[in-house]
């Protein structure tokens, strides 16, 4: 099925169809594009300016070093486009001169000094920053290679790109074989060489694998490691770094084996999973799943090359309103397609909605339920975590939630506990605290047993379970996801339900959240909530520490809390209301008997400053065996400072009651206005099966697993 490859001594392989250009790309018939090519001179050419600097690697992430060689691969990149855009010869000769220098650079390395507990690499700490080398400087030496002469090409071919392509798919076969963004990488590298050199070998490895059986390698990458819905195992911050190599070397891949059809591969898993990472943002920012930064949004790298690879293949309209949003394109024909159409005025806007991403290769491995309230930047979003690990990236927290609105995240996740590429954090890498807090369950908003962490926080184990999906509705006003956990704890299994319900008279629908939780034996139950904003009215009565503040546990996260007050509701007063950007915000929840809710805030223990100071409200049941956490969100009112006006600053209801009928939750929330409604669960997956209950001597009805009953009494 694979087709040869041109050996490429002297003739040109393409790895991106990019062509020598004419000077009219520079016209306004393509802006982004001329002002694309305007910032990439800028940057190459202070590169330059300065000359050849190719030092001895010895710095981790974020030191010198590091961030030259990282200046390096880019310049190399973008010099070797420049040269095919504008035809200057300058530029051609510079990517040779740095390509020369780590020619003479390369073969004297061994592991990078400052390597840690990860796979060392040469010219970085890590060989994953080895493999971007790779990635990059592959297709800025490919645009100038034809023109070397014989000795130079050959010093480059076989002292750089060779000796690289060794090093990552040889040296580093263990993680050249894995299933895992940093393989992604690395066979993107090595492959994209191979087509450069005119390397089968190559070529075949990166696709198939170091023992070219298909068991590894990326061809195996793309089936293992995207849901059939296109979402990617390790969650929306490493699918957004993992989507550049599957992007750049399937199209090296369509250009140069075209009989592959790589794009239609899984039934066009790669165009699927492009949509789908942008679908997993709210106001461009990446929903923070697992080791997450957040400050990362489509305004990235490597979607500027999957927006302009994926409009290509596809002319999809909506692509380009993702690219007028990030004011950015790449140097490649592809780029240039996205800025002419984009002039044109042929762009719509992406239609973000509510949708449900299954996880795992087959779709079974738990799922992400998105549920939104209207698509613009400040409409409210519900996302429901109930997706499979993560593998190592992975975080303990199952069936977890977050909540966005107002153009902000209110319920939130930490993410990781990293500064990146910070030189004075840890070398830029991951801070001890990633495994003693961000990693842990009690850092998240889901249900922690007896302080400790889902699957005893170990990975292995937490690789083998998932969630289960148990239902989901987009309906209008009622949008439901439901899914179930066993395994987390031994002998004990919970159920969440989010729902995102329009509730007649409130200026916003209200986020529902229904936990159930069954155990073998009596345990402690914490339900966290993590949330930004100040605190303006506490329901319940509490105790407050002034003094000093006492620590709430000793492992598993919870030594890194501080308990600020604590305090038993009761009856109607159970509830928090905070504001935040000139809105406030009202978590109501059913009061049980004997709880304690713990208002707390991270830091404890953190002598390095590491932690974000954040807000938390622990729920928590001390002895219960079988217990039903039933809680609302609810959006309200408006502060003005420039106007010294406030509204509506508090809740607009006025209960929330949870009554039980034979294995069916009811919920009843009532409105000052004295609005009721009632959100029904069966949990009955039959969506064919009628179900009733009696709640306050009433009869109620419903159909399937959920559904908000009427006025009338039934409800759909």
């Amino acid at each position: 099925m694979a087709s040869p490859v041109a050996a490429a001594d002297h003739g040109h392989t393409s790895l991106t169809g990019l062509a020598a250009a004419t000077s009219d790309i520079r016209t306004n018939s393509a802006p982004l594009f001329a002002a694309e090519v305007e910032r990439s001179t800028k940057f190459v050419e202070s590169m330059m300016e300065a000359g050849v600097v190719v030092p001895t690697p010895k710095d981790p992430g974020g030191g010198y070093t590091h961030e030259q060689h990282k200046r390096n691969y880019k310049a190399i990149y973008e010099g070797g486009q420049l040269y095919r855009i504008t035809g200057e010869q300058k530029y051609a000769d510079y990517v040779r001169d740095v390509l020369l220098a780590y020619a003479d650079l390369y073969p004297t390395l061994g592991d990078h000094p400052a390597k840690a507990n990860q796979n060392t690499g040469r010219i970085f700490w890590q060989v994953l920053n080895d493999a971007m080398w790779q990635v990059y400087s592959i297709q800025g030496y490919e645009l100038i290679r034809a023109g070397l002469n014989e000795t130079d090409r050959k010093r480059i071919d076989d002292d750089v790109f060779r000796r690289a392509g060794h090093f990552l798919s040889v040296d580093s076969e263990r993680t050249f074989n894995l299933i895992h963004n940093h393989a992604t990488w690395a066979t993107a590298g090595v492959g994209m060489t191979g087509y450069v050199l005119g390397d089968r070998d190559m070529v075949d490895r990166a696709l198939l694998g170091s023992a070219k059986d298909g068991k590894t390698g990326f061809l195996r990458q793309t089936d293992l490691l995207f849901s059939p819905d296109g979402y990617y195992a390790e969650g929306p911050y490493y699918q957004r770094f993992a989507l550049m190599p599957f992007m750049i070397f399937a199209g090296a891949i369509e250009e140069n084996d075209p009989a592959r059809k790589i794009f239609e591969h899984r039934d066009g898993i790669l165009l699927k999973a492009l949509r789908t990472t942008i679908q997993l943002t709210y106001g461009g920012y990446f929903f923070p799943f697992n080791d997450a930064m957040k400050d990362k949004s489509l305004n990235t790298a490597e979607l500027y090359h999957g927006v302009a690879i994926a409009y290509a293949k596809t002319g999809d309209p909506a692509l380009l309103s993702i690219a007028e949003g990030q004011g950015r394109t790449v140097l490649t024909k592809n780029g240039e397609k996205v800025a002419r159409d984009l002039a044109a005025g042929k762009a719509t806007p992406f239609p973000f909605r509510s949708l449900l991403l299954r996880d795992g290769p087959d779709g079974d491995l738990g799922a992400v339920a998105i549920l939104r309230n209207g698509s613009g930047p400040k409409d409210q979003a519900l996302v429901a975590k109930n997706s499979s690990q993560g593998m190592g990236h992975g975080h303990f927290d199952k069936l977890s939630w977050q909540y966005y609105d107002n153009g902000n995240e209110i319920i939130t996740d930490y993410g990781a506990a990293r500064f990146l590429n910070i030189e004075a954090k840890e070398g830029g890498r991951y801070l001890p605290e990633n495994e003693s807090w961000a990693k842990q369950s009690v850092a998240h908003n889901t249900l922690v047993v007896d302080e400790k962490s889902h699957f005893d926080g170990n990975v292995k184990v937490a690789d083998t379970m998932a969630p289960k999906q148990l239902f989901y509705s987009d309906a209008d006003g009622s949008q439901i996801s439901s899914a179930s956990m066993s395994g987390a704890y031994p002998g004990t299994s919970f159920t969440r339900t989010m729902a995102l319900l329009a509730v007649d008279g409130l200026s916003a629908p209200v986020a529902l959240d229904i936990m159930r939780v069954k155990s073998d034996a009596p345990h402690q139950y914490d339900l966290p909530l993590h949330y930004q904003g100040h605190i303006m009215r506490v329901g319940f009565d509490s105790q407050s520490n002034i003094v000093s503040r006492p620590v709430l546990g000793a492992e598993n996260g919870y030594q890194h809390i501080w308990v600020d007050a604590a305090g038993k509701p009761q009856g109607d007063n159970a509830f928090l209301t905070w504001l935040l950007d000139g809105r406030f915000y009202t978590y109501r929840y059913v009061a049980q008997e004997g709880a304690e809710s713990i208002l707390a805030e991270i830091g404890a223990n953190d002598p390095n400053f590491n932690l974000r100071r954040e807000p938390m409200l622990i729920q928590r049941i001390n002895g219960a065996q079988n217990t039903v956490f039933a809680s609302l969100l609810e959006s309200h009112g408006l502060y003005d400072g420039a106007a010294e006006q406030t509204t509506a600053s508090d809740s607009q209801i006025k209960s929330l009651r949870l009554e039980t009928d034979n294995g069916k939750d009811i919920v009843s929330i009532e409105t000052l206005a004295g609005t009721r409604l009632l959100f029904a669960i069966s949990y009955d997956t039959d969506s064919r099966k009628s179900h009733s209950a009696t709640v306050g001597g009433k009869k109620i009805s419903w159909k399937g697993y959920a559904a908000q009953i009427k006025s009338g009494g039934t409800g759909n």
